[in-house]
């Protein structure tokens, strides 16, 4: 069952059972993907639907460090719930181990030595982390590989 199911199911069974963080957020984030499937004119692939879950969850962590700063921690209780049931529908991240592994394995694919081959090894490397790593992150562990 792919990701997109899943959320609909989790749809019905939120309400179902009167969840109503659970219902609302889910809501939120089958209506991203709809919107995204009309601007696209086709099904999203599971890679795309999985983009768009992490982009919500970046989201609601930008939510709280607004919410910390204006002192309002009912929103961040809501936001961290939030971030809690989206992260349900994305795979494990890549431990830190992990993603030097694959770091380093594409950095040789692709005979990098230097940060102007940023782009080249970026290019090949960001599909095989979608959605299991943070693209800042990963840009991060590329430059400390390449010198820069």
């Amino acid at each position: 069952m792919n990701t997109k199911n899943k959320l609909s199911q989790s749809l019905k069974d939120a309400l179902k059972s009167g969840d109503i963080i659970k219902k609302n957020t889910i809501r939120l984030a089958l209506s991203a993907i709809k919107n995204a499937e009309i601007e696209k004119k086709r099904a999203l692939e599971e890679s795309e639907v999985l983009a768009i879950l992490q982009k919500e969850v970046k989201s609601r962590h930008e939510t709280i460090e607004g919410a910390k700063q204006a002192k309002r921690p009912d929103l961040i209780d809501e936001a961290q719930a939030e971030i809690t049931i989206l992260e349900e529908y994305l795979p494990r991240p890549f431990t830190q181990e992990e993603l030097e592994k694959i770091v380093k394995e594409v950095i040789t694919e692709v005979g990098a030595s230097s940060p102007r081959e940023m782009g080249q090894v970026m290019k090949i490397l960001m599909p095989r982390v979608q959605g299991r790593a943070d693209g800042k992150q990963v840009s991060q562990m590329v430059r400390q590989f390449l010198g820069e």
